[in-house]
Formats: C-alpha cells, sequence, structure tokens
C-alpha cells in the first residue's frame, strides 16, 4: 500500500483515529515528537459503545491532541451496515462482525474531517491483531488515495504495553 509511513517526513497536521486507550493516548505526544511538532487532531466514532466516550476530549487535550471530535455514528451505522449484515446473516465463527463492520463507517468519516481540516496525514492505533490495520486503511486510500497514512504499530520501538506505560 503507498504512502505508507515515512520516518523522515514532516506534517503540519495529523488526524488521528483515537480510542482512548493506552494506544492511541500514547500516540499524540509520539507523533508530535517524530513527526515535526506536528498538529494532532483525535477522531472518535460513536458507533454505539455507550460510556466508553465519557471523558474523551479531557484526555485527548490532556494528552497533547489540539481538539476532539467525537462524530455520532449510530443511525448511519445501524441502517447502512447492522441491519444489512444482519439481514444476510453475516457472522464469523458464530460472532456477528460488529467491529470489522465499524471500520468503513470510522474511517469514511476520519477522512472527511482530515480533508476538511487540511490534514497531511491520518494515523491508526491498530495493532497487528486482526485485520483492522487493513480495514481502516482499505477504507481510508477508497476515500483518498492520496492521503498518507501512519501506521505506528508496524515500526515502532513502543511495542508493547509495558513501553508504552514507560513512555507515558
Amino acid at each position: 500500500m503507498s504512502n505508507l509511513h515515512n520516518e523522515n517526513k514532516h506534517y503540519n497536521k495529523i488526524v488521528l483515529a483515537y480510542s482512548g486507550g493506552l494506544d492511541t493516548s500514547v500516540l499524540i505526544p509520539w507523533l508530535k515528537e517524530h513527526y515535526g511538532n506536528c498538529e494532532v487532531i483525535a477522531v472518535s466514532g460513536n458507533v454505539g459503545q455507550g460510556t466508553e466516550l465519557d471523558g474523551l476530549e479531557e484526555k485527548a487535550l490532556a494528552t497533547g491532541a489540539s481538539k476532539l471530535y467525537v462524530e455520532d455514528l449510530t443511525d448511519t451505522f445501524v441502517d447502512d451496515f447492522i441491519v444489512p449484515s444482519i439481514k444476510a446473516g453475516a457472522s464469523y465463527e458464530k460472532y456477528l462482525l460488529g467491529t470489522s463492520f465499524a471500520r468503513p463507517i470510522i474511517a469514511k468519516r476520519i477522512v472527511e474531517i482530515a480533508k476538511a481540516e487540511g490534514a497531511d496525514a491520518i494515523c491508526h492505533g491498530c495493532t497487528g491483531k486482526g485485520n483492522d490495520q487493513v480495514r481502516f486503511e482499505l477504507a481510508i486510500k477508497a476515500f483518498a488515495p492520496d492521503m498518507d497514512i501512519i501506521a505506528p504499530w508496524r515500526f515502532w520501538e513502543l511495542d508493547s504495553r509495558e513501553k508504552e506505560i514507560e513512555y507515558a
């Protein structure tokens, strides 16, 4: 996939797919350190996860984000993804595909915000577990083929929770 990580590149503005967990929280200062003290804008997609989003803005700003968008995607997620998936009987090993099919709608909104904000790149904190990196990146490329994508779990030195906690 083209336009992936270039550690020698300087960015003015990066939009980060932000969950508020350890991975994406340490990514905010890490991105600033490694990409020329860039502005980091955090974006979270509300697809019905409830109280997980409580306190997210305070956390994002405290770790260095310039702002946080919390986008309510629940109606679109239900109408365009959940209902058709249930009608189709979409499952994997008897589990509904909730996490996997939430990624494209979140990625689409992140791209829209990145374009509106004039961002140079989009970053996600997906680890190598599962296919989340692929889901996010393919959706990003579908909506913004020329947008750079930073996927730190492929190359960064913070390759364990212990190292992330120490860094934090």
